[in-house]
């Protein structure tokens, strides 16, 4: 569940924890829940759905994939998450949530601007030449593009910037179940993100939604800001 390495250090005030902290990175305190999967056969032989044995229909996105639980950490009295950021770990079911309603996943605002949706990527992480683009970083709002780009040292301060339309709902990242020598485990450890519709599906469970961005334009973040400025 990669997000960013450490965030950068103020050059002024020496801090080494910025002021504002994304709302999907995940925070010290915030584990994963206690292990209770089985597989249910379905449809036939060697055919399962993987569950939990007290399932609620929360555990599952719109698509029907189960998700890894994971909780949730303290607030303060502004309703603000108080644990230590893990600046490497994104929260799977926020991470869900902000990405099922394309909300940004720095302050969980709405995401689309008028000129579209803002997603970053990191250098010579991008070929222009792509049509459509997988990703499990969901988007960020007008006001905090350039947070977002000054939180992660992998963006630079002009990141790459994919301006799109739309961005279909694609698939999952995640680990596959089956029975082992320990009883149901993880068997299947996929490469890249899972498709819906995928026959793997029904025995996954997932830790990242991803869509596919598709219909973009690639432009720099001053160059897009400067845009975002003259539609306001």
């Amino acid at each position: 569940m990669t997000h960013t390495a450490s965030p950068r250090t103020s050059e002024n005030a020496g801090l080494t924890e910025p002021l504002l902290v994304p709302f999907v990175v995940q925070r010290e305190g915030e584990d994963a829940a206690p292990d209770n999967l089985l597989l249910t056969p379905v449809g036939g032989p060697g055919r399962y759905r993987l569950r939990y044995a007290d399932e609620d229909p929360r555990d599952r996105d719109v698509r029907g994939v189960l998700w890894a639980r994971c909780s949730f950490g303290a607030v303060d009295d502004f309703g603000e998450l108080t644990g230590k950021p893990q600046w490497r770990m994104m929260h799977p079911l926020r991470q869900r949530g902000t990405m099922q309603a394309m909300r940004c996943q720095v302050c969980a605002g709405r995401a689309r601007t008028p000129l579209g949706f803002i997603f970053l990527a990191g250098p010579n992480t991008v070929d222009p030449d792509d049509s459509e683009i997988l990703t499990p970083q969901p988007p960020v709002c007008a006001r905090h593009a350039r947070t977002a780009a000054d939180l992660c040292p992998h963006l630079t301060r002009d990141p790459t910037v994919l301006l799109a339309q739309g961005a279909p709902l694609y698939g999952v990242n995640g680990v596959g179940y089956g029975y082992g020598s320990q009883g149901v485990q993880a068997v299947e450890r996929p490469a890249g993100p899972i498709p819906y519709g995928h026959p793997l599906l029904p025995t996954v469970l997932a830790s990242q939604m991803v869509r596919r961005v598709s219909s973009f334009r690639l432009v720099g973040l001053d160059e897009l800001l400067r845009e975002l400025e003259g539609a306001a």
